[in-house]
């Protein structure tokens, strides 16, 4: 996965892996990440405590920005029965341009 904020300058960036709620309608794709320390931040000396990634959140609305892995793992905290089950990963997701994905979400 390319560190945060290296795909800044390029146009269409590749999508490295999917997350999705398996009882739900949201999914995130991520384009890049790394591993942050408590306060968020990557570029310190501080132990990494978490991981925050960049990339598109479809939910009520489709855009860009950061989710971290804890949000991931806690997100559904709290709720009960099929509507508990954890968010997965895609492990049959093959790597695809941002412009596919956004193509892709159009069709639905």
């Amino acid at each position: 996965m390319p560190p945060l904020y290296s795909q800044e300058e390029v146009a269409d960036p590749m999508v490295h892996c999917k997350f999705f709620d398996p009882v739900g309608s949201w999914t995130w794709y991520a384009t890049e990440g790394s591993p942050v320390d408590e306060d968020g931040y990557y570029d310190t000396n501080k132990p990494k405590v978490d991981y925050l990634f960049f990339g598109l959140v479809v939910g009520f609305a489709a855009e860009l920005g950061h989710f971290s892995l804890e949000e991931l793992k806690t997100v559904k905290e709290g709720l009960r029965g099929i509507r508990a089950l954890p968010i997965e990963r895609d492990v049959y997701f093959r790597p695809q341009r941002l412009s596919e994905i956004r193509r892709q979400q159009e069709e639905i």
